[in-house]
């Protein structure tokens, strides 16, 4: 008798949850991409030296035309110097953390499993504390190695190894335990914690109040320079993302079942490690701790468009962007012309946001 493969597309798998009410994809990731232009724009436009609205077509025609206007230089300098860097940064940050929130409730299969809350954050910025607050001794050769990539390499790296840390205890007794993954991911949370806390201790009065601001969360030390260093991690995740959306489908059903659909489960589990930790280790190395972007962005993406992860993944990556662009704008209203730090404001919006989550839909409700 002749073996017939009877492989199945995961996607064709989760069609009957996708085909819900719920899934209202063809306009909403059309207007997730307004919303992350409109918060764009006044991105652009607020802060302490004011460009109008009407005045943006205005000095960016003239940036790119051979007329010199002595009257604009000064708003060309914060529009293309200052505002336009902080603008693709926070961007990239949103999306990077959104995605690698999105990709790690879908391997576990549970809406908890958040890279800041099962300790890969902490890892990623415990080696950049690191970096930065012992740059003058063990660090320097590294720095010299990496130029500026230094920063965003090391957190790739915390990043990367406390993630397959997580996956060695969590696979112990050849199944992965989410209780085990989530305890001890508090576990890794606590030790880099303790070991950052050594650092700063350890550090003089500049490098504790650099530390210090650097850990609650910032955009506003953006330059061209910290763009051009999260490049290859962005190009990485716009390559990557896409191609984990099949096995992320076949995840819903759960590790035996995608294998069974043909997917290579642990290569893709290893893939999925490297790239979350590539996208968290470079938000944090430029903007600091931004809490609950991955945990909440994922919840209201599938509540929006089902479980199928071809929306999930795009729609994530867009709602990140603009939480955190729009975030970073209120963090410069409230107590203008001071700035307060990007990681209160998320926290400020993201932990009643999450609770109300909780609270009215249940856990089960968000998957």
């Amino acid at each position: 008798m002749n073996r017939v493969d009877r492989r199945i597309d995961p996607a064709a798998s989760v069609a009957p949850l996708a085909s819900m009410p719920k899934l209202r994809g063809r306009w909403v990731l059309p207007v997730a991409g307004v919303a992350l232009l409109i918060v764009g724009i006044a991105s652009l436009a607020i802060g302490p030296t004011g460009i109008s609205l009407n005045a943006l077509p205005r000095v960016v025609m003239a940036k790119f035309s051979e007329i010199d206007d002595p009257s604009l230089r000064r708003e060309q300098l914060v529009l293309f110097g200052i505002r336009l860097p902080r603008l693709l940064l926070g961007a990239f940050v949103g999306g990077a953390l959104a995605l690698a929130g999105a990709m790690m409730q879908g391997l576990f299969r549970n809406p908890l499993a958040d890279p800041g809350l099962i300790g890969v954050s902490s890892g990623a910025a415990l080696a950049a504390v690191a970096t930065i607050a012992l740059g003058a001794t063990p660090a320097l050769a590294w720095m010299k190695i990496f130029g500026f990539y230094a920063l965003p390499v090391a957190a790739f790296v915390g990043g990367l190894v406390t993630s397959l840390a997580l996956l060695w205890i969590a696979n112990r007794g050849g199944a992965l335990s989410v209780a085990t993954l989530l305890l001890s991911g508090v576990a890794i949370a606590a030790i880099a914690g303790a070991l950052t806390g050594l650092i700063a201790y350890v550090s003089d009065d500049r490098e504790l109040r650099d530390l210090t601001l650097w850990s609650m969360g910032s955009l506003s030390g953006s330059s061209w320079t910290k763009v051009i260093a999260v490049l290859p991690f962005a190009a990485v995740l716009a390559v990557v993302a896409p191609s984990l959306t099949r096995a992320l489908n076949g995840f819903l059903l759960g590790e035996a079942e995608a294998y069974h659909l043909g997917i290579a489960v642990e290569p893709v589990k290893r893939v999925i490690v490297v790239t979350t930790a590539a996208a968290v280790g470079a938000a944090v190395a430029v903007a600091g701790i931004v809490g609950f972007v991955g945990l909440v962005v994922p919840h209201f993406a599938r509540l929006m468009t089902g479980p199928d992860h071809r929306m999930v993944l795009p729609l994530s990556a867009v709602l990140g962007a603009a939480l955190v662009v729009g975030a970073d704008v209120v963090a410069r209203i409230v107590v203008a012309p001071a700035e307060l730090p990007l990681g209160i404001v998320m926290a400020a919006v993201g932990g009643p946001v999450f609770l109300h989550l909780v609270l009215s839909r249940g856990v089960a409700g968000a998957e």
